[in-house]
């Protein structure tokens, strides 16, 4: 049976946000309905293109590529290899579940759902694309509308959160797109397709003086949105204030792309400068890890808590990319996407206990999975998840990363395991704090997860989390046909 085009995991739901413009705004419940299935349609084909993926072929398919403006060289060139294929998987998992726990939105309900749309729209679009400028485009389109969702339906502090978000997020695009057309004039073959430029710099790499300033200011750029420190405060306030769906799919997707930009287009297409910057990249990673784990050790707010501990994880993926070799590698998209699924399922639940509650302090709480017993099982499986423990994709993916990084990077390596006792501390704390002890009596009333719908966001994402931990193999197969040929050529070099 041959496969659906994957233009349609862009028109299908393209078409569906179309539609909800001529939907009156006194209709929620269509408008939702609408919307979920807007976000239905490519997440099944997301399935269908990860299983159809042939990970014995390698390389990318499902090509799709349409000439746009011939003297810039720029193409509407759509394909995915392991490495994308997964992404698009991550980001179907954790976009369907955002999209369901966002019944908590009351307030100009239509508004809402476009932008959420235009976000998710935007960010299939920056992983399915095989053309750099498309890449940035897309990019874009799916940054923009999540400044307008945190001012909008974020919480007190949503002003300061939405702006510097934003502040960081565009100085960090734009010197990215510095770096991107610096690479796109020193190749000097007029064209931002990503496979045409890969053969020719295989034969004919880029001078390593022109690569030394390219490589940073593309790492640093995409770094802002990875949360690179010291560049990573906007992240913490930004997903503390932002509306529960836009907490899950910023901290568990829209900073895969920045990771994902940087295996691309720096490791990918400059390998040898890759050798210069990246243990200086190794060392900031264990900063991420080791600062920002001891500053979520200190916070009372637990999507604060949870904002950091995001940012700490993040120095695993940089240490691994730091790395020149495959189980390493393998470990950053394994992390990127276990990650993914675990920060989504940790920010769904904290908003569904802020909606309950209203407060995220700690010492307010106390005692709450008395009155609601799903969600405390379910947060302290995100915990444990967090923490690295067997049985979760976490420990997989950062057992990976550290086996991988060990020969080449020997004390970076044992603080990045002392990261995971910290991580497991504070994930500790938030549990007896917050969800064990006596309980609090004014929360006599609280109300758990009780149907289906209520409950469905928590159980796909903890499904997966506990699937892929037990059986890595199902993607593991398929990203190392990719990483496999990137080190390959970092090692050449």
């Amino acid at each position: 049976m041959m496969m659906p085009n994957l233009s349609w995991i862009l028109l299908l739901p393209t078409l569906l946000l179309g539609l909800i413009f001529f939907i009156p705004s006194d209709k929620p419940t269509l408008i939702r309905r609408i919307s979920m299935v807007a976000i239905l349609l490519p997440f099944l084909l997301s399935i269908w293109v990860f299983t159809a993926y042939d990970s014995v072929a390698g390389g990318f398919q499902f090509v799709e590529q349409i000439r746009w403006v011939k003297e810039f060289g720029i193409s509407y060139h759509l394909g995915v290899d392991g490495i994308n294929s997964l992404m698009l998987l991550l980001l179907g998992v954790a976009s369907f579940a955002a999209v369901v726990a966002s019944q908590s939105i009351k307030d100009r309900i239509k508004e809402y759902y476009i932008l959420l749309l235009i976000t998710i729209i935007g960010t299939y679009g920056a992983f399915l694309s095989l053309d750099i400028f498309f890449f940035y485009f897309f990019h874009e389109i799916a940054a923009v509308p999540v400044f307008l969702m945190i001012g909008i339906w974020g919480s007190e502090r949503r002003e300061l959160a939405a702006m510097k978000l934003t502040l960081y997020l565009v100085a960090g695009a734009a010197l990215a797109l510095v770096g991107l057309i610096a690479l796109y004039f020193s190749t000097g073959l007029n064209t931002f397709d990503l496979v045409v430029i890969q053969q020719h710099l295989a034969a004919n790499p880029i001078p390593l003086a022109v690569q030394n300033w390219i490589f940073p200011l593309i790492v640093v750029g995409f770094g802002v949105t990875l949360t690179l420190w010291p560049f990573h405060t906007w992240a913490p306030i930004g997903y503390a204030e932002a509306p529960t769906a836009v907490s899950m799919l910023h901290a568990g997707v829209l900073k895969k792309m920045g990771a994902y930009a940087i295996i691309r287009f720096a490791i990918g297409l400059m390998p040898e400068a890759a050798h210069t910057w990246m243990p200086i990249i190794a060392t900031l990673a264990v900063v991420n890890i080791i600062f920002c784990g001891l500053v979520a050790l200190t916070q009372r707010d637990l999507k604060y808590i949870l904002g950091y501990s995001s940012c700490s994880h993040m120095g695993y993926i940089l240490l691994g990319l730091a790395c020149f070799n495959t189980i390493s590698l393998n470990g950053v998209v394994f992390l990127m996407f276990a990650h993914g699924i675990m920060a989504s399922l940790a920010f769904a639940l904290a908003g569904f206990v802020a909606d309950q509650t209203k407060t995220r302090n700690l010492d307010e709480l106390g005692g709450i999975t008395k009155q609601m017993p799903f969600i405390g099982t379910c947060f302290m499986m995100a915990a444990l998840a967090s923490a690295g423990v067997p049985g979760f994709a976490n420990f997989v993916a950062e057992i990976m990363v550290l086996l991988g990084s060990w020969d080449q990077y020997r004390w970076q390596t044992i603080l990045a395991v002392l990261g995971i006792v910290i991580t497991a501390i504070y994930m500790l704390k938030a549990i007896r704090l917050g969800f064990q002890g006596p309980l609090n009596p004014k929360w006599n009333k609280l109300v758990d997860a009780q149907t289906l719908v209520e409950k469905f966001p928590f159980i796909i994402l903890l499904a997966v989390l506990i699937l892929v931990g037990c059986w890595p193999l199902i993607i593991s197969k398929h990203i190392e046909t990719s990483t496999k040929t990137i080190v390959e050529n970092i090692v050449k070099k």
